[in-house]
């Protein structure tokens, strides 16, 4: 009886790559094995065939002479290059068709293929900084101070001590992960002798006690940009922690905090704050010398101001971090009752009261039009 192409056993094309017909056997593997397909003697056979398609293409050697003289060149009868048989009972098992599945998934591969000891990178750090209004919007340079794990001097990295080196794990011969077989699955696990790190230290560094590490104060200066606000980071590359047994340190991430302002309050790229002028500048108007974060500015009070007015110093802002113009200022006026009056300043302002009584709405405008407004309501009201 003649065979079937193996290419078109394992449904794939004469070109196609080594992960390619894998993963088409492993596809066809999980549907037809015997073990999931228990009395299916047609399944069975199946699976015979696309193990001995997937024996003769994944082997180099065999998958030129099988190209070259077909069934020919590989069959054990004929001479060809054979080797193994491809039974059912042959070589492999289930678990050996989904080992290089399991070894993707948990991190190592079968065998002893992970090749070379496994580090670990180190851990990232938050260091918190509070700035003052000013620095964030200015920018600056401070010099902050970080507890972390930095790479042993004494054994370079390694956990080993100086003059020795690891050596290869004996368990799982430098894989890091070793196979546990439940059933007819095969999955890999951390190494319980090496924890994962393919080596063992046997005459650890006296200064790391084989950690590759040690624990200390650095002092770094970080520059931070103008115009950065709460809820920024910083990224300092590297500056993390070490990693274990010589691996990549992680990075340092600066969170930013704002502390509150005496007088502004921010918004995005402008700043705002109130402005506390005297009954008499209101009314009579004039200059008051107001602050900024570049110093101090004048600002004209025409006349007749009210409480709640809004005056914009167009620049006096904050350059945003990211890009964009810069803000402005904005303050609102209030203006202050005078309090603590003595008899005669008493006096004077009953005098005043009475020399504007009968102007109405000319003199204050704002209470005429709520007290005619109150009149109405009551009017309506039937009051």
């Amino acid at each position: 009886m003649s065979k079937s192409d193996y290419y078109e056993v394992l449904g794939v094309q004469k070109n196609a790559s080594e992960a390619d017909i894998k993963k088409a056997y492993r596809r066809m593997a999980m549907k037809l094995h015997p073990d999931r397909n228990p009395d299916d003697k047609e399944a069975e056979a199946k699976f015979k065939e696309a193990k001995e398609a997937y024996e003769v293409l994944s082997d180099a050697q065999k998958r030129a002479a099988y190209d070259q003289f077909g069934h020919a060149g590989v069959d054990q009868g004929a001479g060809g290059f054979g080797g193994g048989g491809a039974g059912f009972g042959g070589s492999g098992n289930f678990s050996d068709i989904f080992g290089d599945v399991f070894g993707d998934i948990f991190g190592g591969g079968r065998g002893g293929h992970g090749g070379g000891p496994r580090v670990q990178r180190g851990a990232d750090l938050r260091y918190n900084l509070e700035l003052s209004l000013k620095e964030a919007v200015q920018g600056t340079t401070v010099k902050i101070r970080v507890p972390t794990f930095v790479k042993c001097e004494s054994c370079g990295g390694t956990g080993a001590k100086k003059g020795t080196s690891p050596t290869t794990c004996g368990t799982c011969q430098g894989a890091g992960q070793v196979r546990m077989q439940q059933g007819f699955f095969s999955v890999q696990q951390t190494c319980p002798a090496c924890h994962g790190r393919g080596t063992v230290i046997s005459d650890p560094c006296n200064s790391c006690h084989g950690q590759g590490r040690i624990q200390e104060h650095k002092t770094l200066s970080v520059k931070v940009p103008a115009g950065v606000d709460t809820g920024d980071r910083i990224r300092l590359g590297g500056e993390g922690e070490a990693g274990e047994h010589g691996g990549p340190a992680g990075d340092l991430y600066v969170q930013v905090h704002v502390k509150d302002h005496a007088i502004f309050q921010r918004d995005d790229a402008n700043l705002y704050c109130e402005v506390p002028i005297p009954v008499t500048a209101a009314a009579l108007g004039g200059e008051l010398e107001v602050p900024t974060l570049d110093g101090k500015v004048m600002l004209k009070i025409p006349a007749g101001t009210q409480t709640g007015k809004m005056f914009r110093m167009r620049g006096k802002g904050v350059k945003p971090v990211r890009g964009g113009p810069v803000g402005d200022l904005i303050c609102r006026v209030t203006v202050e009752t005078p309090v603590n009056l003595n008899d005669r300043q008493k006096e004077l302002l009953k005098e005043f009261e009475e020399s504007i009584r009968g102007g109405g709405s000319k003199h204050n405008p704002n209470a005429s039009s709520w007290l005619s407004g109150v009149k109405d309501f009551f009017k309506d009201m039937g009051f």
